[in-house]
């Protein structure tokens, strides 16, 4: 990313579980990354939430884009999951930024394009991907060095916008086939390459 002009720039440092925003808050400004992890979310009317992005360094978040784009509230929850350090940039001077920075403008912009990539990604998985491909592919996204995935059957419906009843189920098949091995909040990847077989539709 373009470095930080540090005058008109607040910094930031939130700890892991901190809400940034939610439905129908306005915008404080600019967030720009140097540690940390932030999981943007959408909760329906039904009560089912489903993870739309996550935000990390060098991206850009495009509810906050939207927001200062538009002068309109936020529809989604952003949490960060880890520690997050870097800086806010207050709507004002962001705009001056995008306005007189042809380089920060560029940055943002082209961040801009790869969420949309993403966001692209995400909808066509929802619309064509078999329940049994989106959740080994979250399962392998979401692995620790150690193959652990420390998520609840909860947090993995919200992960591939599921029910949590069809993600349990599911994630039972894998275990009987012996791909997974499951204990409270863990999920254990004992055939990672059967999975990304699972994930590619094979």
């Amino acid at each position: 990313m373009t470095p930080l002009i540090s005058s008109g720039a607040r910094p930031l440092v939130c700890a892991a579980g901190t809400v940034l925003f939610r439905p129908d808050d306005a915008c404080s400004g600019f967030v720009m990354l140097t540690e940390g992890s932030i999981r943007v979310s959408l909760t329906s009317p039904g009560g089912r939430e489903i993870v739309l992005y996550r935000v990390h360094p060098g991206d850009v978040c495009l509810q906050t884009f939207t927001c200062l784009a538009e002068g309109r509230v936020y529809s989604a929850e952003g949490v960060a999951e880890t520690e997050l350090k870097g800086e806010l940039i207050p709507p004002a001077e962001y705009e001056r930024r995008l306005a007189s920075d042809p380089d920060f403008r560029r940055t943002v912009f082209m961040a801009v394009a790869h969420r949309f990539a993403d966001f692209e990604h995400l909808v066509e998985s929802l619309a064509s991907a078999s329940i049994e491909s989106r959740l080994a592919e979250a399962l392998l996204a979401r692995a620790d060095a150690g193959g652990d995935v420390h998520l609840t059957h909860d947090a993995l419906a919200a992960e591939i916008g599921s029910a949590r009843e069809v993600v349990s189920r599911q994630l039972a098949r894998f275990e009987r086939a012996r791909l997974v091995a499951l204990s409270r909040g863990k999920v254990t990847l004992l055939a990672p390459a059967a999975l990304k077989q699972k994930a590619a539709g094979h």
